[in-house]
């Protein structure tokens, strides 16, 4: 769930996989893809959208993708999958750099901090990493 810079909208991605843009505080669907597309976020953690369809192998199935975030610099996106890769994109996303982790579970960041925490063989990891 995100909202736009300016709060007048929310942006979710449904377990059907669609992303569905509201309006803030009145509840109403946005379904103007031209209103949609001038939308500032301000925080981005959907799989969903044309901002990141580069995420998605060829071969990829809805579920694979798990979480992604935008760093708040608004130009890196990290994201987590059911094959234990952490992946980091520009925003908007082609892919640059791939690194590994066994069970992404969440990504996150601050201004100037990604983290990424996942299990792998069984014990809980987080990275950190600086975006400067």
């Amino acid at each position: 769930m995100d909202f736009s810079a300016d709060s007048s909208y929310l942006q979710v991605s449904t377990g059907s996989y669609k992303r569905q843009v509201y309006e803030v505080p009145s509840g109403k669907q946005l379904v103007d893809q031209t209103v949609i597309d001038r939308i500032t976020w301000a925080t981005w953690t959907s799989v969903l959208g044309d901002e990141v369809i580069g995420i998605w192998s060829r071969h990829a199935e809805k579920a694979d993708v798990n979480c992604a975030c935008v760093s708040h610099s608004g130009i890196n996106l990290v994201t987590g999958d059911d094959f234990g890769m952490v992946k980091l994109f520009d925003f908007p996303c082609p892919e640059k750099f791939v690194r590994t982790c066994s069970c992404i579970i969440t990504a996150t960041s601050t201004v100037d901090i990604m983290v990424l925490s996942c299990f792998s063989g069984g014990h809980a990891i987080e990275i950190f990493s600086s975006l400067n």
